[in-house]
């Protein structure tokens, strides 16, 4: 039997003679002498790095969040009528109820009659159907008294009438600011037209621009797309017919409106483009008129009073 030997560095750096006979892994001296679970290590550790074995699969373990979810189940509080005494619960009790809790016992006593649709439960849940139908009317008296005492605050009616004679008046004073403000920019500002020979909804639409021509004097500057692509693309235009509103001096411009649109529809749109570019409106009142500022449609006019709050009596 021939005996072969080496020298080999092992994981302490220092040389030792490895004793390789029969195929058995000849161990450091320093470990000679040790306990079996301690020689273990020098047994196995090439298995890992030359062998190719799998590691040892963990234990799953219960995500955080489905445990959190669990313990949230479980903590929640059941219902607070479930076991309690519902004859105590007098009419006076549910009048001032806090609405929340009124739900709550509403609820309750709603699973109960279908639970057992007895006498007792069906009347008691009907009883309490009345409660809220009684809540809610008083609640809508209170509502028309508020807004009828105080009706500079929330009747709209002043600046937006629904009757007929009030609606003819409202859309003459519309129209009359419509036209007018549209009169005194035509010096100022200037629309420019995009639109394409193929486009049959431009011949529907130069009919109207030339009768608002006829009307405001105004300059409108049509330009073809195909022609001159790159004003196109200035303004991103894609589609034909498309109305823009410029001001003189001014590099910002508001669209008026794509595709087809009638006189009227296309003065009003209009009238709202130069009010913003003139600065007298931004986003959050771009549809109000001059006449109805500071009232109730004003969306944003309640900020402005510097007073006490509205609803602090004298």
């Amino acid at each position: 039997m021939m005996m072969h030997f080496s020298q080999k560095l092992c994981r302490s750096g220092r040389p030792v003679v490895l004793l390789l006979m029969l195929g058995l892994v000849c161990l450091p001296p320093s470990v000679l002498g040790q306990s079996t679970e301690n020689l273990k290590f020098y047994e196995k550790q090439k298995e890992g790095w030359f062998w190719y074995h799998d590691p040892t699969p963990e234990t799953q373990k219960e995500p955080e969040q489905e445990r959190s979810q669990v313990q949230e189940l479980q903590q929640q509080p059941e219902n607070r009528y479930r076991n309690a005494d519902l004859e105590q619960v007098s009419l006076e009790a549910l009048w001032t109820m806090y609405p929340d809790d009124f739900q709550e016992l509403l609820d309750h006593v709603q699973n109960l009659a279908v639970q057992a649709p007895t006498e007792e439960n069906t009347l008691r849940y009907l009883i309490m159907q009345d409660v809220a139908r009684r809540k809610a009317l008083a609640y809508t008296n209170s509502a028309m008294y508020v807004t009828q005492k105080y009706g500079n605050l929330f009747n709209i009616n002043q600046v937006y009438p629904t009757s007929k004679p009030g609606v003819t008046a409202r859309v003459q004073m519309q129209n009359q600011e419509i036209e007018q403000t549209i009169a005194n920019a035509g010096n100022t500002h200037a629309l420019i037209y995009f639109t394409s020979p193929t486009c049959g909804f431009c011949e529907k639409q130069n009919g109207i621009l030339a009768y608002f021509i006829d009307k405001y004097g105004w300059t409108v500057k049509p330009v073809d797309i195909r022609r001159q692509p790159d004003i196109a693309t200035r303004f991103g235009i894609e589609t034909t017919p498309t109305l823009l509103l410029i001001k003189k001096e001014m590099e910002d411009y508001m669209t008026v409106s794509v595709g087809v649109v009638a006189l009227t529809e296309l003065e009003r749109k209009l009238y709202r483009a130069i009010r913003y570019l003139q600065g007298e409106t931004v986003d959050d009142n771009f549809l109000i008129y001059d006449f109805q500022k500071g009232s109730a449609f004003d969306a944003t006019s309640i900020l402005n009073n510097e007073s006490k709050q509205p609803w602090q009596r004298e």
